[in-house]
């Protein structure tokens, strides 16, 4: 029976703008879960006919921005997605390297997208799926924000987790040993002599920052050593952070006599800070960073760090996340993977025994 008109009757609610319709708007309309619209979204054949038509319907009535023509059009083409939120420029830089040289070598496409807060990661995520990824990168500092990868796990997105120090059970991970690493550098300063060696923290919300600091206070205990708090500052991973932070430390009546910061981008701030003392690195205070990003030989001295191979764990990352792809379309259920990439101690002109 045509529909009759009733002024009396509440007016329909618009639709809303396509722009503003997310994967969630889609899956309610068609009533079923996230991760089913994702499945039918990357063109997964686990999916019922019946269930594909009313998925591809809500699209439809919604208006979602989904371009399935380009998706047909590709078939045999993989698109790596990249999230990524205000990372280390330099950290950044080379695994950008690592990751499109092997998605060049494995015939695969590189889409990056940005996302600045908690709200806008959903965004971010919905962007990456709108333009077709079949499989998503997260390096730091998402790598361990709890809500993305529930949030990717939830629509079944294939996922790696880049530089995380405590890998999730949701999704496959590339990392290194961070509390070995830290270990490691500690140690090291040690066998050269410092007993007075001050600690500058990174971002308390990223896992390697958290291992880092652990790893150097475990150590110091270990050689029977005590780090008064005055010798640990907080920094932010940023070098803006690192100059406070090495201010903070060189500033002190007595300073000591090796400064570990926990990453290149803060020791690099802290030389800098040296410098600006007229004091002599390392003659009178030693640095040390971690990571071995193009800062580290591109100040002067140069660092001593951890080799941290970011370029090799971006090139690990895209394999991971291709070969979990494949096997997704052919219909095989695959387990997070957890791959462990080595580090190596790098001694450069920042560090010396003291006399």
């Amino acid at each position: 029976m045509p529909r009759v008109p009733n002024n009396k009757s509440a007016p329909e609610e618009p639709l809303r703008p396509a722009s503003s319709v997310t994967l969630y708007d889609v899956a309610e309309r068609a009533k079923v879960s996230g991760m089913t619209v994702s499945r039918v979204i990357n063109g997964n054949a686990h999916v019922s006919d019946k269930t594909r038509e009313k998925v591809m319907r809500a699209i439809d009535e919604l208006g979602y921005k989904v371009n399935v023509a380009a998706r047909a059009a590709r078939v045999g083409t993989l698109r790596v997605g990249l999230l990524y939120s205000n990372p280390s420029a330099a950290f950044l830089s080379a695994f950008l390297v690592g990751a499109m040289g092997q998605c060049n070598r494995s015939g695969a496409e590189l889409i990056l997208e940005h996302c600045v807060d908690l709200k806008s990661q959903r965004k971010a995520i919905e962007r990456l799926i709108s333009v077709g990824a079949d499989g998503i990168l997260v390096p730091p500092p998402l790598c361990d924000s709890r809500s993305a990868l529930k949030h990717l796990k939830e629509i079944g997105m294939p996922t790696v987790a880049v530089a995380t120090a405590k890998p999730s059970p949701q999704a496959s991970a590339v990392r290194i040993d961070d509390y070995d690493g830290a270990r490691a550098m500690t140690k090291y300063l040690l066998s050269e002599g410092h007993t007075d060696i001050a600690f500058i923290k990174g971002d308390p919300e990223h896992t390697p920052a958290q291992l880092r600091y652990q790893a150097f206070i475990d150590t110091m205990r270990e050689a029977g050593l005590q780090v008064p708090a005055e010798r640990i500052a907080q920094g932010m991973f940023t070098y803006r952070s690192g100059l406070l932070a090495a201010r903070e430390l060189l500033g002190q009546k007595t300073r000591p006599s090796a400064i570990f910061a926990s990453n290149d981008d803060m020791a690099a701030a802290a030389i800098a800070v040296a410098h600006g003392l007229h004091l002599q690195v390392p003659e009178d205070v030693a640095i040390a960073g971690f990571d071995d990003t193009p800062v580290a030989v591109t100040v002067w001295p140069e660092l001593t760090t951890i080799h941290q191979p970011i370029a090799e764990m971006g090139r690990a990352a895209v394999e991971l996340v291709i070969d979990h792809v494949k096997e997704r379309r052919a219909g095989h259920d695959v387990p997070p993977k957890h791959q462990l990439m080595p580090y190596r101690l790098e001694v450069r002109e920042s560090t010396a025994a003291t006399e």
